[in-house]
């Protein structure tokens, strides 16, 4: 068993005019339990993303717009043994930290994640959890708006997310089950549904299609462009 009460970890949450959610977000980390540290990779925000996060409290970088490379250099900045991948729009309860450090305390466990919820009380975003639940019970893959937690020493063997722009989380989580143990945390996160909201099948239907053309070769630069970044 590994002692991992006292080990520091490093929530990293790549932004770009996130100044609502980052308000949101404070206030849910700071009641985590410690040792933690919040690291913000600012991808160019027009809006008060990094003021706000400052004064937070968090450690804010500017880089690059693109998530993988903007997780791998909040990671660069990061001093802890355990990095949580948080994203701006993912609510963390009460607790989070501490079943992080819980699972980890496995010496088998090498990362996980955590149960999903989206945003939105209709049957569209019931049944888009539903989905989302069982692809994970069925074929072991999660993604990063369930919030991604690993050990360092795990992350920076596989390679890191490798600065992709896209598909990013996909490729590290298939790398990382091929690793070790992975764990889904009973806890809750919910995720903003904003990206389904208004023309929702459209939207399905292109982030399958970006799947089957990362499956079939397309570089993760190429699908970026299809997949553009929300702003609040």
């Amino acid at each position: 068993m590994s002692d991992t009460n006292a080990m520091l970890v490093s929530i990293v949450m790549p932004t770009l005019d996130e100044a609502t959610n980052v308000r949101a977000r404070a206030s849910e980390i700071a009641r985590q339990d410690g040792p933690f540290e919040w690291i913000v990779a600012d991808g160019g925000s027009s809006d008060e993303t990094v003021a706000l996060a400052s004064s937070f409290g968090a450690r804010t970088i500017g880089c690059s717009l693109g998530r993988g490379g903007q997780l791998d250099a909040g990671a660069d900045e990061s001093g802890g043994e355990i990095l949580l991948f948080l994203h701006a729009d993912t609510s963390l309860p009460d607790g989070a930290i501490a079943a992080i450090r819980s699972a980890l305390s496995d010496a088998r466990v090498v990362g996980g994640n955590f149960r999903l919820r989206f945003t939105g009380k209709g049957f569209f975003t019931r049944t888009l959890a539903w989905c989302y639940a069982n692809q994970q019970r069925v074929f072991g893959s999660f993604f990063g708006d369930s919030a991604i937690f690993v050990r360092r020493e795990v992350f920076e063997e596989l390679g890191r997310f490798g600065g992709m722009p896209l598909m990013e989380d996909y490729a590290f989580v298939r790398r990382l089950r091929r690793r070790g143990r992975t764990k889904r945390l009973d806890l809750i996160v919910t995720t903003s549904s904003r990206r389904f909201e208004h023309r929702p099948f459209r939207a399905i239907a292109l982030w399958l299609s970006i799947l089957v053309l990362y499956h079939v070769g397309v570089p993760p630069a190429r699908l970026a462009l299809l997949y553009r970044p929300h702003r609040s």
